[in-house]
């Protein structure tokens, strides 16, 4: 993808400076480094606000400049990513924090366009709005899920938590097709009225914001742009994917295992699963067992991504019986953790299993592999239902983890038949207009922030 295209704005860009502001977790570090990238082979120089917990590594970006705040993260609640409570910490207790640091970072550079953050970090609208500083907001996840997000606090309003919903698990949601009631339930991490709020106030946050980001693209969501277009009214960009311009692979919080490649290279063309379920997800040990036994029982050799810390109360393999190792033998790999984006381009994987977040779907549609989805929490449910029902890139495993659900997908994915083949055919389509796809979105993006700062010379 040619980022050479000259825009209007370069005279500008050459001298204007963006902070950036990354929500700290895996799935959102990844395209706010990505975008820093972007932007920065446009001209702009990029400052990065970052906290200490999951904090990058400055070493790897001399090209950017980090200023690294505290966030009052307990270390109990980082380790078990306790997702809403870093939430609220980020949004309250950090807030100080993040509006001192910005603002020695304004009086010491004249040339600060703007403020990139997190739509999560919903509070850096109101610190930017004190500061007198222009904020564009980023959404890491699909324009469907966004609006899906946006809809919650209206579905409560009519009632929607308040009735049976146990009865109503597979009934569709008739203001969100094609979602159905577990779908929607499924966002939820833990709290409902938690959840909730924060939904609410990213929604807000957003909406007041000066712009706002996705790292989508137009072929994919065409229905649920123009959706957007109506219902939040600011300058949108849909600049993804990302990581077709700048690659994930430095901004990696673990340490990718290499030797998954190399026993990739021993597979043949189209043969391996790959298995990985994220960067926060976790499972019990019951619905770790099912999944081996659905891998093992589909007879599909499998390349399996099993982090420390993926099974709850387990260190790492101790849950996996030993008949399921002896039963797979070389036919499967297990690891640590693996370089995504090199094993989904490898010819030897024929499909992937994912938890269904975003960075990850659209790696796998930009390699043409099909998708298994499995979701855990978050943008996660809504994603894996329109890869099933509406974009028909994959299966959405419907049960949860069950081995005959499990077996019968894998083969359906794998092996070589109709439904492969389908799938196999959008896929192509989408990625053939992935790979033409110009800088025109890029471009756009940089004119407009270089309006904010259209003074500097």
């Amino acid at each position: 993808m040619s980022m050479d295209n000259p825009s209007k704005a370069t005279q500008h860009t050459k001298t204007c400076r963006i902070i950036l502001f990354p929500l700290p977790f895996q799935g959102h570090i990844n395209p706010m480094i990505q975008l820093a990238d972007i932007l920065h082979s446009k001209g702009f120089k990029i400052s990065i606000i970052h906290t200490q917990f999951n904090s990058p590594d400055p070493s790897k970006y001399p090209h950017f400049m980090f200023h690294l705040i505290p966030d009052g993260v307990p270390e109990d609640q980082a380790s078990k990513h306790d997702i809403l409570r870093v939430l609220h910490i980020l949004n309250t207790d950090c807030v100080p924090l993040f509006s001192e640091c910005l603002g020695k970072l304004l009086s010491a550079h004249d040339d600060i366009a703007c403020i990139i953050t997190d739509a999560m970090i919903y509070s850096s609208q109101a610190v930017a709005e004190d500061l007198g500083i222009p904020r564009i907001a980023l959404r890491t996840s699909s324009v469907c899920s966004f609006l899906t997000f946006a809809a919650l606090p209206v579905l409560r309003e009519k009632g929607f938590y308040s009735d049976n919903l146990d009865s109503r698990w597979e009934e569709p949601v008739v203001e969100l097709p094609p979602l159905k009631v577990k779908d929607v339930l499924g966002i939820h991490i833990r709290n409902l009225d938690d959840t909730l709020k924060i939904v609410n106030d990213m929604v807000e946050g957003t909406k007041k914001a000066s712009g706002l980001i996705f790292n989508t693209f137009q072929d994919l969501e065409e229905p649920n742009i123009a959706n957007l277009h109506e219902h939040f009214r600011l300058p949108t960009f849909l600049i993804g994917p990302f990581h077709k311009f700048f690659s994930a692979a430095s901004s990696s919080l673990l340490t990718q295992d290499r030797s998954s490649i190399y026993w990739l290279d021993t597979q043949k063309t189209s043969s391996v699963l790959y298995v990985s379920f994220g960067s926060l997800a976790a499972m019990d040990e019951k619905d770790l067992i099912e999944v081996a036994w659905g891998l093992a029982n589909s007879m599909q050799p499998f390349l399996w991504v099993v982090r420390p810390g993926l099974v709850q109360g387990s260190e790492w393999l101790e849950s996996l019986p030993d008949e399921f190792l002896e039963v797979t033998g070389k036919r499967g790999y297990i690891v640590k953790w693996a370089p995504q984006q090199e094993v989904l381009s490898h010819p030897a994987v024929g499909g992937f299993w994912t938890h269904s977040g975003w960075n990850s779907i659209l790696e796998s549609i930009c390699e043409g592999v099909p998708m298994i989805c499995s979701s855990f929490f978050g943008d996660q449910t809504v994603n894996s239902r329109y890869i099933n029902d509406v974009w028909r890139l994959g299966i959405k495993l419907e049960c949860g983890f069950e081995r005959e659900e499990i077996e019968s997908a894998i083969r359906k994915i794998m092996l070589e038949g109709e439904g492969r083949q389908d799938i196999i055919e959008r896929l192509v389509c989408l990625k053939e207009k992935i790979d033409g796809f110009s800088s025109t979105s890029v471009n756009s993006l940089s004119d407009f922030i270089s309006t904010f700062k259209s003074s500097v010379v």
